[in-house]
Formats: C-alpha cells, sequence, structure tokens
C-alpha cells in the first residue's frame, strides 16, 4: 500500500509566486506535488486553473489541493462547485486547521494579496497536518450533498 500523499497546487497570475513558495514547503514535508499552473505573472482565468486542480481531487489522483489567487475568494467559489470538493478560503493557521478538523476539508485557497508569506506558510502547514475529527461533524458533512430535488 502507498502512503504517498499528494498535493495538487495552482494559481492565477497574482499567486503563482506564492504558489511556488508553498509547494516548495509541502515538498518539504514529504507530499508530492502536482503543479497545474499557472507559472508567470502573464494574465489567465482563475477559473480554469481552479477546474484543473478540482479535476485532480475529483479523480482521486491528488489527496489534498492548494489554490492560490489575488483574495482567494475566486478560487474557492469555482472549486466548490466540483463534486467531492471542499475547499476552504482560510486567512491563518486557525482556519486552515478547522477547514480540515470540522468541515473535512480537501482543498484550501489563500490570496496572495491579503496572507502573509509567513501566514500562509502557517496555514499549509496546518492544513497539511490536520486530519477530519468526524463524529459529530459527519451529519453535517452529509447535508452537503443532499437529495436532489424531484
Amino acid at each position: 500500500m502507498s502512503t504517498t500523499k499528494t498535493l495538487v497546487v495552482g494559481a492565477d497570475h497574482a499567486g503563482f509566486a506564492l504558489k511556488d513558495k508553498l509547494a516548495q514547503a509541502a515538498r518539504d514535508a514529504g507530499w508530492s506535488v502536482i503543479d497545474c499552473g499557472t507559472n508567470s505573472p502573464a494574465s489567465v482565468d482563475y477559473p480554469d486553473i481552479a477546474h484543473a486542480v478540482s479535476a485532480r481531487l475529483e479523480d482521486g489522483t491528488a489527496q489534498r489541493g492548494l489554490l492560490v489567487c489575488g483574495s482567494g475568494i475566486g478560487m474557492a467559489i469555482a472549486a466548490n462547485r466540483h463534486a467531492g470538493v471542499r475547499c476552504a478560503q482560510a486567512h491563518d493557521a486557525t482556519e486552515a486547521r478547522l477547514s480540515r478538523l470540522h468541515n473535512n476539508a480537501n482543498l484550501l485557497a489563500l490570496g496572495a494579496r491579503t496572507t502573509g508569506e509567513a501566514v500562509a506558510l502557517d496555514a499549509l502547514g496546518a492544513f497539511l497536518a490536520t486530519d477530519y475529527e468526524g463524529g459529530r461533524h459527519d451529519l453535517r458533512l452529509a447535508k452537503l450533498n443532499p437529495e436532489p430535488s424531484r
């Protein structure tokens, strides 16, 4: 049985530099990293990146993901349109830890223009190190995917 942990990462032009630093920190922590781009300041459309990252979570290629744009908001909105993706926008390590502990978030969205590098590194570390608590949260998570209306 493989114990490889894979993190898929992606960023738009506002977040690519921070994404690269965070991806290296994940590698240093023992995670394999899949990079869905972008890798330059040339303008790209954030939904394209969010969809590429989310697809890797949906198909099981990666267990966790990271998105970085200017605010984290647009990436989170786009990612949460995917079945099985629970993307949490966080501003610090506490929010990132709670997103895993209580919400079983599998994707973290950060804002490069709103979160400093040190805080972002701490948030990613908490996100990667925290397991889902389960228990009382299971029923709540089940309600995120209600039966289709008839």
